[in-house]
């Protein structure tokens, strides 16, 4: 068991089994908060608050181009079964302690955006000695650096003076959201003989 992606190959370039599991996973994770934020954009009215669910939209979009580029996918049978169960978890649900359904499930996008941004670190898993111009690589530093900048639009919304009502709730989804992406997460990379160290 490894803390890390690898063993690289001779190019510094991790196991194409590897990639295809992670990016999978990546992309199962990012294309379920595209389809939420496509859908979301639809039922806002306000300038502000569509400007911002645009952007995270792309943002989105562009880290699921950088992962289907950027990967050597080879077959991967377990994703048959692994695939489904990973959407089940980013399906939206209503948080408890909020009467308007449709407030509670922006909550819940917000609180899942959150989750998946700052609970998964892939560039984390990488090798010092991974080759920095491997798509790859280029990839997985990539998205971090973005999920960086989307978070911070996501702390804006949850911390938000309209949300003050059902503060207890909203820090309830994020925690809930946190716990679940975690464990996806780390049980993801336990298949592939990586033990995820990151704190919680």
């Amino acid at each position: 068991m490894s803390a890390l992606l690898g063993p690289l190959d001779s190019h510094g370039r991790v196991p194409p089994r590897q990639q295809t599991r992670v990016a999978a996973f990546l992309l199962s994770a990012h294309g379920a908060l595209a389809r939420h934020f496509a859908v979301a954009l639809a039922s806002q009215s306000g300038a502000a608050r569509q400007a911002e669910l645009n952007a995270q939209f792309y943002r989105e979009a562009e880290i699921m181009s950088l992962l289907f580029h950027g990967t050597s996918w080879v077959p991967d049978l377990e994703l048959a079964f692994l695939g489904p169960r990973w959407e089940a978890v980013w399906l939206l649900r209503p948080v408890s302690g909020v009467a308007d359904r449709l407030q509670g499930s922006i909550i819940d996008l917000a609180a899942l955006g959150h989750a998946v941004h700052a609970a998964i670190r892939p560039a984390a898993l990488l090798p010092t000695d991974a080759s920095p111009q491997d798509a790859f690589v280029q990839a997985l530093r990539r998205i971090e650096f973005e999920s960086g900048r989307l978070i911070q639009a996501q702390i804006l919304f949850l911390k938000s003076a309209e949300l003050a009502p059902v503060r207890d709730a909203v820090s309830a989804a994020v925690e809930s959201r946190h716990a679940e992406v975690r464990k996806l997460w780390r049980g993801m990379l336990l298949g592939l003989g990586v033990r995820c160290d990151e704190p919680g």
